[in-house]
């Protein structure tokens, strides 16, 4: 015969185990499903278009040849850039109405609409275009939109202005604080997305700016309204001031986003930053908490590095591997640079890691250094590439409801 405290003791233990298991069972109903999951029969093979160190964009020849080679070579996204050095590359009444300059004025591209001629030709291909804003926030210090609204920089504690790019280029940063800026971003973005046939947007670093900046008047003012006076911290890399800087740049990407899908639903929004420590320390751009927040559809990590260990060692950071388990997250790969020759091996190698761990694709930077800046022979680069990209495949999606908590 059991004893009464023996039977009430194994009775209560029962109970305790099923209330543990059906707290178990509750908790998997309440985890979100993940709006994104690595289809095998998708993979991003994106290249950058861009107008530095390269003639892609200056004839419609090259441009016609190039769309044509890569489509022989199953890519199936191209990100041409729109916004560079202060200029529009398409005919943009905006820009004509903020610095009278309706397209960038330089010799090739005159007359044209790159971003109509390759939005009707990849999409001929069955290959995306997604515009990419190049130059985010940067512009050249003599450019005509500096020097009409001087009031739009941001600079440094000690009232400078000029940042050098590379020892060689004088630039200056417009502040995506400042209402004005920020409104004829957006005028620039929803004309592109309310009058191109265009598959999605992209920004990348350059949508922040560099954190040695924002001691302007504006920023500080806004700082003091919010801290009952008080100046900003004088060190730029106080990590309270990083934060406090890039929230705000948060926030206007927050309504840049509803703008966009308000606009055109069915435009993505892209993001291609570096990693994140050195996005937000360096340009004060947190797209860690973008895609959290949901105002990013597609990631294309810039990790550009020149041995395997360190880029795996990026490749495994927490928050690159949480954010793929919920949309598409590419990696940016180096094809070269003026005067930086890759090797096709190390491409190769990086490409083949990228599939192993899981992640939705590459973009290779940049279309001139995928075959022309190289050591190597064009045709034993295409033949390569060839190789790696064996057949036609479709680029990753995005699930709709994402967009429902916006």
């Amino acid at each position: 015969m059991v004893k009464p405290s023996r039977f009430l003791s194994r009775q209560f233990k029962i109970i305790i185990c099923f209330a543990l298991g059906l707290l178990l069972w509750i908790s998997t109903l309440l985890i979100p499903s993940p709006n994104y999951s690595l289809n095998p029969s998708t993979e991003l093979r994106g290249v950058w278009l861009t107008n530095i160190d390269s003639d892609v964009l200056f004839k419609p020849k090259n441009l016609s040849n190039a769309i044509d080679t890569l489509s022989q070579l199953n890519f199936n996204t191209l990100y041409p850039t729109v916004w560079n050095w202060g200029y529009t590359l398409y005919p943009s009444q905006v820009a004509k109405r903020t610095i009278g300059i309706e397209l960038d004025p330089a010799e090739g591209l005159q007359k044209r609409d790159i971003l109509k001629e390759t939005i009707k030709q990849a999409h001929k291909k069955g290959m995306a275009v997604i515009p990419w804003f190049e130059f985010g926030f940067m512009a050249p210090a003599d450019s005509e939109l500096a020097k009409r609204h001087p009031e739009w920089l941001t600079q440094r504690q000690d009232g400078t202005t000029i940042w050098w790019e590379g020892k060689v280029h004088q630039r200056v940063w417009l502040n995506p604080l400042h209402p004005e800026v920020q409104q004829f971003i957006t005028d620039l973005v929803v004309e592109i997305v309310s009058k191109y046939d265009v598959d999605g947007i992209q920004f990348d670093d350059h949508f922040g700016y560099p954190s040695e900046l924002g001691y302007d008047p504006f920023t500080v003012n806004l700082y003091q309204q919010e801290h009952g006076g008080k100046l900003p911290p004088s060190n730029p890399k106080d990590t309270a001031w990083i934060q406090w800087r890039a929230d705000k740049i948060t926030d206007y990407m927050a309504q840049l986003f509803r703008t966009i899908k308000e606009t055109n639903p069915k435009v993505l929004v892209s993001v291609s930053p570096n990693p994140q420590k050195f996005s937000l320390e360096a340009f004060l751009l947190d797209w860690k908490t973008w895609e959290e927040k949901r105002i990013v559809d597609e990631l294309v990590i810039q990790v550009y590095r020149h041995d395997n260990n360190s880029f795996n060692r990026e490749l495994s950071q927490p928050e690159l591997q949480e954010a793929k388990e919920n949309i598409p997250v590419g990696i940016g790969v180096l094809t070269g640079l003026k005067g930086r020759h890759v090797p096709m091996d190390r491409i190769k190698t990086q490409v083949e890691t990228t599939r192993k761990q899981g992640f939705a694709g590459v973009s290779f930077f940049f279309y001139e250094s995928l075959w022309e800046l190289a050591q190597e022979l064009p045709k034993q680069r295409q033949s390569a590439l060839q190789a790696l990209f064996s057949s036609p495949i479709q680029r990753p999606t995005v699930s709709e409801n994402r967009y429902g908590n916006l």
